[in-house]
């Protein structure tokens, strides 16, 4: 059987930067209050005529020239978001053209943060089994223009920031599994009960005759819902579960990896984490004080991160948990 690496990865972030004391001027709140419950200090918002495919596209960019490949090479993407460019069609279909590419399969996954892992897990099986050798797999958001940015959505709107990552995937033959880059496993989870402790309720297709209207807006149904303690509690479990899965899957020990990339939804929670599974600081990074959460697109801005802070480097064994709405959670352990 084929195995898949990941040859290249890239990242981009809108250049607009909003502080906390930037966020306390429009909505009462402040810097220590943010950073006290979440870690963050600052996150990019794009301006008005920025879209989330035009995020990813840079991304991707970025990915194709550090993979060294030609971009024709690739013959499949795959696209993690919860931002679309449009209700539809997807936005992979409408990157594939941006990046010049035609007639390749374009997959849009709507997992929301955990949807870069899910989409890495589709990529993996798709090259395990032969029926692509070259896969785009891109986490790409923009939140900003649909956050509640008053008083009253300011739990939520303080948390997320704007932002791409994307990674090449190719196939390859494993020689020696202490040394060869390959993705070891993939580890995929939900708990659809739960669904409701973090939305956006409209517009919907199950709100009666209309899938929005001005009820719905003044309800503030089209802002982003979230029960803050539950999505906690659940995330601190839920990500120390599929992390030790994820390692007792591959006869894996916590000191066997060199770099835990977690999702970057709250410092509070991967520090959490590191503590129950008695991580060392220095192993776990973290990219959410700079750049907020940016839900499907964390995993990729950190792989890029870490790289380029060299952290990340060849032959680095990785592994990396997401947990977001749905609830939706995800593992996965690679050799960089």
């Amino acid at each position: 059987m084929y195995q898949s690496e990941i040859i290249g990865c890239g990242m981009y972030v809108p250049p607009g930067v909003v502080t906390n004391h930037d966020l306390s001027k429009i909505m009462e709140t402040s810097h220590d209050w943010i950073v006290q419950r979440s870690g963050i200090e600052e996150r990019r918002w794009v301006s008005p005529d920025v879209t989330t495919t035009d995020l990813a596209l840079k991304a991707a960019e970025e990915a194709i020239a550090n993979a060294n490949i030609d971009k024709k090479e690739i013959d499949c993407i795959i696209f993690a978001h919860i931002s679309p460019d449009h209700d539809f069609p997807g936005n992979a279909c409408f990157l594939q053209p941006k990046l010049g590419l035609t007639e390749i399969p374009a997959i849009d996954v709507r997992q929301q943060c955990s949807g870069f892992i899910y989409s890495m897990s589709i990529a993996d099986a798709f090259i395990k089994t032969g029926q692509y050798k070259t896969i785009l797999v891109i986490g790409a958001e923009i939140h900003s223009k649909g956050l509640d940015k008053s008083t009253r959505g300011r739990d939520v709107a303080v948390l997320f920031g704007d932002g791409a990552g994307a990674i090449i995937m190719r196939r390859t033959e494993v020689n020696d599994p202490l040394k060869d880059s390959f993705v070891y496993s993939t580890h995929l989870f939900s708990e659809g009960q739960n669904a409701k402790e973090l939305w956006i309720p409209a517009p919907g297709m199950a709100l009666g005759p209309n899938r929005m209207d001005h009820e719905m807006i003044e309800a503030n149904q089209h802002f982003p819902f979230m029960n803050g303690k539950k999505v906690f509690a659940n995330a601190v479990r839920r990500l120390c579960e599929c992390t030790m899965l994820a390692l007792d899957k591959n006869k894996l020990k916590l000191e066997d990896i060199d770099l835990f990339l977690f999702h970057q939804a709250n410092m509070r929670i991967n520090q959490m984490v590191a503590q129950e599974l008695k991580i060392p600081e220095d192993k776990v990074f973290n990219t959410i004080q700079k750049y907020g959460n940016t839900t499907a697109a964390t995993i990729p801005i950190g792989m890029a991160e870490a790289v380029k802070a060299g952290k990340l480097k060849k032959g680095s064994l990785v592994a990396s948990a997401v947990f977001g709405s749905g609830f939706t959670w995800a593992s996965s352990v690679y050799r960089w």
